[in-house]
């Protein structure tokens, strides 16, 4: 799955619009990488993403095209 759908459909950022243009800023990294909008997002990976000075860091648990609000977090586990 495409990142910048992976933040949108697990909630880590409410729009895709939003989520593209962060990737497109450089603000967020897979495996330490910094990412484009199309880049593939796999069960494992680590993302974090840089809001200004605060730095959140997840661990991808699992993809899946559709997910119900609440269930969204279970796609992915905060490590930092």
């Amino acid at each position: 799955m495409r990142l910048d759908k992976f933040l949108k459909v697990s909630r880590l950022i409410k729009r895709r619009t939003v989520a593209k243009e962060a990737c497109t800023s450089g603000i967020i990294s897979i495996n330490g990488k910094v990412a484009k909008a199309s880049t593939e997002v796999n069960a494992g990976d680590t993302i974090e993403i840089r809001f200004g000075e605060k730095i959140s860091k997840v661990k991808v648990l699992e993809v899946r095209e559709h997910v119900l609000k609440k269930e969204a977090q279970e796609m992915y586990e905060v490590i930092q």
